[in-house]
């Protein structure tokens, strides 16, 4: 089915690693032309040699309503629309409540829930002024449950889920608006996290025998998936849709 993606357009967020360049790569390799997203330009521009010709830079910071304004702008003006949103952008930094400081706490926030009301909210105003359009955003498995020294993370991935189901009834009946919430990724950010508790290789088996599936997910199988439920999930909407390994079915 997804075969029939070839010449639609689509914008990535977090593109310069983990489940957005995932994203990006396979979008291009389906046939759709895709303008990348993230902070830092020059990795950007490499990423987007790399991946294809076609592809377009839209460097911006989402916590920047601005950047992300002239980002959306630009890729729309090179694709000429956007058909699909993959809203991959995100940051976690594990903090017990003693050490989480209001600036961890708002760059949390930023970053991770008024970034995507940002990028919602522009892609929201555009694709319902032509009529239809899909979004999705990653969110976690920490939008359904509660974590020790995630208290932030949580916080604001939740806040993403329910910013998405407003915005799915609001945008009904020709945009969808739903959320992949991943459990444990096997990417940079991963590592990061690992080694906040340690990097040890206990650590990381640890982390592991915590998913029902033994294993962490790839970023392709959860690109994948956003990808399927962006172009496919057609009578989806407003869903926050797991894909954690068994970690939220207790």
């Amino acid at each position: 089915m997804l075969s029939r993606l070839a010449g639609k357009t689509a914008f990535v967020t977090g593109a310069s690693s983990g489940v957005g360049l995932a994203s990006a790569r396979r979008l291009a390799e389906l046939g759709v032309r895709v303008a990348i997203s993230a902070r830092r330009l020059d990795l950007l521009e490499k990423l987007a040699s790399e991946i294809g010709n076609d592809v377009v830079v839209a460097r911006a910071d989402v916590a920047d309503g601005a950047s992300v304004d002239a980002a959306v702008q630009l890729a729309w003006d090179e694709l000429g629309h956007v058909d699909y949103v993959i809203h991959a952008a995100g940051i976690v930094t594990p903090a017990p409540i003693a050490d989480l400081t209001r600036d961890l706490w708002e760059q949390h926030i930023n970053i991770n829930l008024t970034g995507s009301f940002n990028v919602l909210r522009t892609f929201a105003l555009k694709m319902k002024e032509r009529g239809e359009g899909s979004i999705v955003s990653i969110a976690s498995d920490l939008s359904f449950k509660g974590l020790a020294n995630y208290a932030h993370y949580c916080a604001s991935k939740a806040g993403l889920a329910g910013l998405s189901k407003a915005l799915a009834l609001e945008l009904a009946p020709n945009i969808r608006v739903n959320c992949v919430c991943p459990g444990p990724i096997d990417t940079p950010m991963m590592e990061s996290e690992l080694q906040w508790f340690g990097g040890s290789e206990e650590v990381r088996a640890g982390a592991v025998a915590a998913v029902p599936l033994k294993r962490f997910s790839t970023p392709e199988e959860i690109a994948d998936f956003a990808i399927y439920v962006a172009a496919e999930m057609r009578f989806a909407t407003g869903s926050l849709l797991s894909i954690d390994g068994g970690t939220t079915a207790g």
